[in-house]
């Protein structure tokens, strides 16, 4: 199983937003540089952590993204939900069979892991 990179950025934009001033934005460039990736490939991911309501975006001198939910409650699903979606990560290959013991072993792991990343909050890394 494997996450997008996207997820990746995001995951680090989201925590370096979590620890930043909540009173100054912070600049697309600056995000960028601290990952070591182009302010285009980023905005695009920053597009979809806005549309999440996860982060806001001031334009202007004094512009940048900014949290907008509470850092206390970003955990690392919200933030793979904006960029991922929230598609199964399997699909059973069978006909829709809902008494598909592999489907059901498959979903069952899947769903204890989407709670582990629901329960785990960003802000949880950096106490």
């Amino acid at each position: 199983m494997k996450y997008s990179k996207a997820t990746n950025y995001a995951l680090h934009t989201m925590l370096f937003l979590v620890a930043a001033a909540p009173d100054r934005p912070v600049v697309v460039q600056q995000l960028a540089d601290k990952q070591g990736v182009s302010p285009t490939y980023l905005s695009k991911i920053l597009t979809k952590l806005v549309k999440a309501g996860l982060i806001e975006s001031a334009s202007g001198a004094n512009g940048g993204y900014r949290l907008r939910a509470q850092k206390e409650d970003v955990s690392f699903l919200d933030v793979i939900h904006a960029i991922e979606g929230m598609t199964s990560l399997f699909e059973c290959c069978g006909s829709g069979n809902p008494e598909c013991r592999i489907h059901q072993v498959m979903l069952s792991a899947e769903d204890l892991m989407e709670q582990k990343l629901k329960n785990t909050k960003l802000i949880d890394l950096l106490k």
